[in-house]
């Protein structure tokens, strides 16, 4: 049975993304995560996501936002996978730290790939009820790791792009993926405390 908070996540940053957009600089600076001083900013661990540094980049991550909805349209995650993304959303910016070569976070593209991350394991695992479900799951899943394998953000976790006229923080994707594939392990069906959680 589809469940509503894929959905309704996805709505949430299309939505969001343009509010701040619209907004301006002003709000845009208080929702960005910065290394400095996010401790005494907690809620840019959310609010990050919803900013864009160009237009180029918001229309990407507005596109990317809306495959992922028609994506769980036809794919009918369960709740389980929505919680993965939801739990995914402040322990991805989390992680940011770990390179001490990020100065500043902003978009959706980590988010992104830990949506992918978790549906690729989902449906590898039976958790999505769709013809050739472990095909299409590992397929997605090493393409996944391809990109992710050519980026290389263990090596360069930052990288300009002339394309993007823009940073482009990778060690976002990689952070993203890494846990969502745990956040997704950790909201598999079979686990006992997941029958605490709602299907809709």
């Amino acid at each position: 049975m589809r469940s509503k908070l894929w959905l309704a996540l996805c709505m949430l940053h299309a939505v969001a993304s343009m509010l701040v957009w619209w907004a301006g600089d002003p709000l845009a600076w208080q929702a960005t995560w910065r290394a400095d001083h996010w401790v005494q900013r907690p809620w840019t661990l959310w609010t990050s996501a919803w900013v864009h540094m160009n237009t180029p980049h918001l229309i990407g991550n507005q596109l990317a936002v809306g495959a992922l909805a028609a994506m769980a349209w036809l794919l009918k995650p369960h709740a389980g996978a929505g919680a993965a993304w939801l739990l995914s959303w402040p322990l991805m910016v989390l992680c940011l730290p770990l390179w001490p070569q990020i100065g500043h976070y902003a978009g959706l593209s980590g988010l992104v790939h830990a949506a992918v991350a978790i549906v690729g394991l989902h449906l590898v695992l039976g958790e999505m009820r769709i013809r050739k479900a472990q095909r299409w799951g590992g397929m997605l899943l090493l393409g996944l790791a391809t990109k992710l394998g050519l980026e290389g953000a263990w090596h360069w976790p930052v990288v300009w792009s002339d394309a993007s006229d823009m940073s482009i923080v990778q060690a976002a994707h990689l952070a993203g993926a890494a846990v969502g594939l745990v956040a997704a392990g950790l909201t598999l069906r079979r686990h006992p405390w997941m029958h605490w959680v709602p299907s809709r």
